[in-house]
């Protein structure tokens, strides 16, 4: 239960704090059973971070923990501050940054350049979202475009798991088994069918990935493909001693060329990230439809500063190679769809958002829990990709509404996979002028007079 109750088709109470809407759990949104089971497994895809931070940062293991502990802080905020989307990395543009840090020696160096990726998409969100001119993006931009940046995004996320040399080729059979099952339970019409008929398959449906998850793992450390976990007991010590050291304030800031060699690929993590938040507003909008009891206010400019705040987070204190996202494609895909059986199955967007991150925050102090699932984390970041692939294919084709539209969208997607957004974007915006425009120098088509039939 909470304090302030919301009345049937308003907005879930909250406090007003400038452009945000302060929500705590117990005052202004009850906790959600659920989403809290959900995240002490779910929570295992931050510490699939760690070894990305090793690898390409020269972190070690526990100041790498360290570095997730922050990002967890950030996963926290936009709950607490009146955003309805579940947050997450810029998880289909990882590829491109780790191309982008591939430049540089791991250490000082890589962290330098890390910080100036991280400042400058820190510094779009912000700019964009003071001046509101994000919510201008997603209006003007046209369906097909919209269309082309998610299905771009899928392509890439699917693309890097299922390539030669790629995860799925190194561990088939737990993938394999674990993305049908994912797949087979949270979008399947005939086990959907089953929900309706079968109390035991609506409980299944509110645990989303995590079913399928558990199964991958467990079948993959029977198939050998992952090592036997060594499960340990006590509280989790990330390095916080140790910490200061692997910052810009110990390390150095970059010099301006860096800057600029990073301006690319900031620009390509905001294109990829706009997408997610045209995902983000259309599976809000098709939930809000469906629930009359609430009205979710998507707020882009909102969406826009949280971002910015938890970049600009991560910058200063842990940079950081998936960046600072505004929506976890399949956990805001399952919690949508538990949110659709009503105010009992989950009382707000809110509570199901907020209960999921505070749970995952703390979850990452218990060892037992990080110790289980240490030599399994490649799992979780794999299901979650392609999972990630299929809900951005799924929604981008939504967008569209004609053969027209599909074309531009489909070529652009492809462009944007293979050589990356800003080719895209290009791509998909001569297409558009040239193939979907029926005036090419006006801004808008002539409107059809009304019919008098």
């Amino acid at each position: 239960m909470q304090l302030l109750q919301r009345r049937h088709g308003e907005e879930q109470p909250s406090w007003t704090l400038g452009p945000f809407r302060i929500r705590l759990p117990f005052v202004h949104y009850r906790w959600e059973t659920a989403e809290m089971l959900q995240a002490l497994i779910m929570f295992v895809v931050s510490l699939g971070m760690i070894p990305l931070l090793q690898k390409y940062l020269g972190l070690p293991y526990d100041v790498a923990l360290a570095y997730v502990v922050i990002c967890g802080i950030g996963f926290m905020l936009p709950a607490l501050l009146g955003v309805s989307l579940v947050p997450g990395w810029i998880t289909p543009g990882i590829p491109v940054v780790l191309l982008y840090l591939g430049n540089f020696e791991p250490g000082p160096e890589a962290i330098q350049a890390l910080f100036a990726l991280q400042f400058l998409v820190f510094v779009i969100f912000l700019l964009l979202g003071i001046t509101r001119l994000g919510s201008t993006l997603v209006r003007i931009i046209p369906n097909s475009m919209k269309g082309g940046i998610i299905i771009g995004a899928g392509i890439a996320a699917l693309t890097g798991e299922i390539e030669t040399g790629g995860r799925l080729a190194n561990t088939p059979v737990s993938l394999v088994i674990g993305s049908l099952i994912c797949l087979y339970l949270m979008f399947s019409t005939s086990f959907r069918g089953l929900t309706e008929r079968l109390p035991l398959a609506r409980k299944i449906v509110n645990y989303g990935m995590v079913p399928g998850m558990l199964v991958a793992i467990f079948i993959g450390i029977a198939a050998g493909e992952y090592a036997m976990p060594d499960v340990q007991w006590g509280i989790t010590r990330p390095a916080f001693s140790e910490w200061w050291q692997y910052l810009p304030f110990a390390v150095g800031f970059p010099d301006a060329k860096v800057f600029l060699l990073a301006i690319p690929t900031a620009i390509i993590a905001y294109v990829i990230a706009f997408g997610d938040i045209i995902v983000g507003q259309s599976l809000m909008q098709r939930v809000d439809e469906l629930r009359q009891d609430e009205k979710i206010d998507v707020n882009i400019d909102r969406v826009h500063l949280v971002t910015a705040l938890r970049n600009g987070l991560h910058a200063f204190f842990a940079p950081y190679p998936g960046l600072a996202g505004p929506l976890w494609t399949a956990v805001a895909a399952t919690m949508a769809e538990r949110y659709k059986y009503g105010r009992k199955a989950m009382d707000s967007i809110y509570s199901g958002a907020g209960t999921f991150w505070i749970t995952g925050f703390l979850a990452l102090f218990m060892l037992p829990l990080v110790s289980f699932f240490q030599p399994v984390l490649p799992i979780a970041l794999s299901l979650t990709l392609i999972l990630t692939g299929y809900i951005c294919l799924m929604v981008g084709l939504e967008q569209l509404s004609n053969n027209t539209e599909r074309g531009i969208a489909g070529t652009m997607g492809v462009v944007l996979a293979v050589y990356g957004a800003g080719w895209g974007l290009a791509a998909g915006a001569i297409l558009y002028l040239l193939v979907e425009r029926t005036h090419l120098l006006r801004f808008s088509p002539p409107r059809r007079e009304a019919s008098s039939e």
